[in-house]
């Protein structure tokens, strides 16, 4: 049977606390092979790093969500998110991006500070950057048009067709989650369908989005089954086809040999 590679996911968050050391062996007996770990702030930066030294399948990214774009102004924090990148379980910058969709969000002109500040620190180190963008995709186009990313994946997508053309045609992966599997998912399918075979990845971004069947759940890694299993048939091809292709892209997106 194919291992899935679960592209982005936050074993760092406070939900898998109870029970940590448990999903991970779940997840690893249900076929799961590798696991991306995205920090999304200093202190889940250093957690995921942890987590990832003590897992031989997990490794990790660094990085400031926009939802604390403030942390990057402070000089101290970008430099120990600088020093964490030599780290060889460190695979990716991020996540990172622009999300406007909450009002007590951080203001465009903070956000995007921070999004160029670590668009930045990705091409230096030769690192992949996971970008987030939420109600924001017009700015964060312009951004990446004006500091292009040597690699890269939008994460989560949830913008239209038009949208995901352009930022394949950038050189992006692109990665899907459970949102899927959702009947209102007709935007995300139609987005899937324009992307190369060698440019998808899937993912959970646990504790999130947990597909049908197990919506409104905590998300884990093993329920990647049913996302690959909806690309699948989406796309006229086998699931385990899915997943060795999604693996494939994944490995050579975050340089895993």
């Amino acid at each position: 049977m194919e291992k899935i590679f679960d592209s982005h996911s936050h074993y760092n968050d406070d939900s898998f606390k109870s029970d940590y050391k448990e999903i991970l062996k779940h997840i690893q007996d249900s076929g799961v092979g590798t696991v991306m770990n995205v920090g999304a702030d200093i202190h889940s930066s250093r957690l995921a790093i942890k987590q990832a030294e003590e897992n031989d399948f997990m490794y990790c990214s660094v990085g400031i969500h926009p939802h604390d774009a403030i942390q990057a102004r402070d000089e101290a924090i970008m430099a120990e998110l600088e020093e964490m990148i030599a780290n060889p379980k460190v695979k990716a910058v991020g996540e990172a991006g622009l999300d406007y969709h909450y009002d007590d969000s951080w203001s465009p002109e903070v956000q995007k500070e921070a999004f160029i500040k670590q668009i930045q620190l990705a091409n230096k180190y030769n690192k992949p950057l996971i970008i987030h963008t939420r109600d924001a995709m017009q700015d964060t186009l312009e951004i990446l048009n004006e500091y292009p990313l040597k690699s890269g994946v939008v994460h989560c997508y949830s913008g239209s067709r038009e949208s995901c053309k352009q930022l394949v045609k950038m050189g992006l992966y692109i990665g899907f989650t459970g949102v899927i599997t959702f009947k209102n998912a007709r935007r995300a399918l139609e987005s899937m369908k324009v992307v190369p075979l060698d440019r998808l990845l899937i993912e959970t971004d646990c504790p999130y989005m947990a597909p049908e069947p197990n919506r409104g759940k905590r998300c884990d890694s093993s329920m990647l089954h049913y996302v690959a299993q909806k690309m699948a048939d989406e796309l006229g091809l086998e699931k385990d086809e899915i997943i060795r292709i999604t693996r494939e892209n994944a490995e050579r997106l975050f340089n895993i040999i």
